[in-house]
């Protein structure tokens, strides 16, 4: 991933110096657990070192680059070497080092998703109260609060914080089961008692690589959660739109530009990024998806596209998160101009109000339905109150309009609504 989407922490865990400490983990560990080494050999092991530079150097020769890894650590460790990767073969070094590292960037992302979680849900309880009106296909429906909307969006992200907790935990085990995972050269014992040492679980039956499908549940659930994230972004990029303008994105004034030629402008342009970034990680799950059928026991097809896809996607979604962060703390909210959206129909998005209590009076509904469709339309083509329409109509104007044209009975639930959020924050 490109260094402008790369936080520094995550950035670190894929480095290729990163990549390769963590198959020198998988290898210190493999070789402490045998029965051959001394315990002077068991310490230059583990005093081995490398460099990225030398593993690349010897890769040239060999075109294998954990046999480079390996002949470059054997080299390091003197006579000790020829314990090193003793009966391993590359995936157990691989796949069980790819553990440790997913192990890592979930860690990251995971803390990310639980601080958006917490985010969402205080931004919701601030504005529990705040009246705004509810779209459905873009158009006016009926009034709602912002808190409401904006609780959905954290349980959303607390339905993918718990996917992806699940996810990196089934992506993160590993396998010392050698060739075609027979476990000729080792016992599942030895498997084990390695694996014990990584502090990660063993793939129960590996054919010499972990199954593909956990990577796959892995990026399925980072999409979703990227999916979940453009959700939310697009509506901030559509309440931030001029004819509506009910949130804005946070702007540093008199610092930031919005841009290069239009000093008026202030554009949703994280919400915009958040939106193009998740094509990326469907994409990149579509891949993983491609990765699950190997042939028989194994083969490296997958290989070349997990060196983009994994350190991508975790990168990106890490990203991500953080900009939803910013989005969520600094949004900014414009409650009158909600407050004045609310009366563009004049009332027409009262109608459901209208439609029962005609039925409730004795009308049919088809009747009652085609009354108030006609005072409604009315209303808004005309820019005349549909309360004024509905006095001077001569089957509504008995009508109780107080009660009828009464904000708080879109709103007297959203309360009990709102406490929801106190069984995930």
């Amino acid at each position: 991933m490109i260094a402008r989407y790369t936080r520094p922490e995550m950035g670190a865990i894929w480095t290729d110096e990163a990549r390769m400490e963590y198959w020198r983990q998988v290898e210190v560990a493999a070789a402490a657990e045998l029965d051959g080494p001394s315990a002077a050999e068991l310490d230059a092991i583990r005093a081995a070192t490398f460099t990225v530079a030398a593993v690349h150097e010897r890769e040239q020769l060999t075109d294998h680059d954990v046999a480079a890894f390996v002949d470059v650590l054997s080299a390091s460790a003197g006579d000790a070497g020829r314990w090193i990767h003793f009966g391993l073969t590359s995936s157990d070094v691989l796949d069980t080092a790819l553990a440790l590292q997913l192990g890592a960037a979930g860690e990251v992302v995971l803390a990310g998703a639980r601080e958006l979680v917490d985010a969402l849900a205080d931004r919701a309880r601030e504005h529990a109260a705040t009246l705004c009106v509810g779209r459905t296909h873009g158009v006016h429906a009926e009034p709602t609060t912002f808190g409401l909307k904006l609780a959905g969006f954290a349980f959303e992200a607390q339905r993918n914080a718990r996917r992806l907790e699940q996810a990196f935990a089934a992506a993160g085990v590993g396998a010392i089961s050698g060739a075609v995972g027979t476990h000729a050269s080792h016992s599942p014992d030895y498997e084990q008692r390695v694996l014990a040492r990584l502090g990660i679980a063993a793939e129960p039956i590996s054919t010499q690589v972990v199954a593909r499908d956990r990577h796959a549940e892995l990026l399925g659930a980072i999409a979703l959660a990227g999916a979940g994230l453009e959700r939310f972004a697009t509506e901030i990029r559509h309440l931030q739109r001029t004819e509506v303008l009910e949130a804005q994105e946070p702007f540093r004034a008199g610092e930031q530009k919005g841009s290069s030629s239009m000093p008026h402008k202030r554009n949703p342009i994280v919400s915009e990024r958040i939106c193009g970034l998740a094509r990326v990680l469907r994409g990149n799950a579509m891949a993983a998806l491609e990765n699950v059928a190997l042939w028989h026991e194994r083969d490296i097809s997958h290989s070349g596209a997990e060196r983009i896809i994994l350190p991508d996607s975790t990168i990106l979604i890490d990203y991500m998160q953080h900009l939803a962060l910013r989005l969520v703390r600094g949004l900014v909210i414009d409650a009158a101009r909600m407050r004045a959206n609310l009366e563009l129909t004049h009332g027409a998005l009262f109608s459901q109000r209208v439609l029962l209590a005609l039925v409730a009076a004795g009308q049919s509904r088809d009747d009652a339905y085609r009354i108030t469709q006609e005072l409604a339309q009315r209303a808004s083509s005309e820019q005349t109150p549909l309360r004024d329409l509905l006095a001077a109509g001569e089957q509504t104007s008995a009508l109780d309009l107080d009660a009828i044209f009464d904000y708080a009975a879109f709103t007297h639930h959203v309360p009990e609504l709102i406490a929801r959020l106190d069984s995930i924050t």
